[in-house]
């Protein structure tokens, strides 16, 4: 039997309750991927160019500081979830990706948005842990069933 973890970053609550339900319906550990500074309204204000998400995501070598560094050693897949920022995975996810050995490890990006799906996130996620098995992933509304998250969970 694996032993699965759900791994996820929400900046509105959105992606949580997504991840709760997802470890809900796979019995999967769950990790918060949390910056050390949370952000705040202002710093998640894509229309303004001065804002830290805005900056973070315009400097590909941005690796904002988590607030707790992950133990992945004893689990065999890792679902990573997150939000969709300007077509990919935000920059905390690859602070995430660089923090631990994925090698041996199945990761799996997931992703919620309001339309857009996770671009080259599992590339980009591929490339930060290049001994981890990283597959396509899937976006998800914010409405989906433990049915359907069991279902695609159990793929992997």
């Amino acid at each position: 039997m694996k032993k699965v973890l759900v791994a996820y970053f929400s900046a509105s609550g959105v992606t949580k309750r997504l991840a709760e339900n997802m470890a809900n319906a796979a019995g999967a550990d769950l990790f918060e991927i949390a910056p050390e500074t949370p952000y705040t309204r202002a710093d998640l204000d894509w229309t303004d160019a001065k804002s830290r998400s805005t900056l973070e995501m315009k400097d590909r070598n941005c690796r904002p500081t988590m607030a707790a560094k992950p133990d992945v050693s004893g689990y065999d897949v890792i679902f990573v979830g997150f939000p969709v920022w300007w077509y990919r995975e935000p920059s905390i996810i690859d602070t995430f990706m660089e923090s631990a050995d994925f090698t041996g490890k199945t990761v799996v990006p997931f992703c919620t948005s309001g339309g857009s799906g996770l671009g080259d996130s599992a590339k980009n996620m591929q490339s930060l842990a290049p001994g981890a098995t990283v597959p396509d992933g899937k976006r998800f509304s914010s409405s989906a069933s433990a049915e359907e998250l069991k279902k695609w969970t159990e793929q992997f």
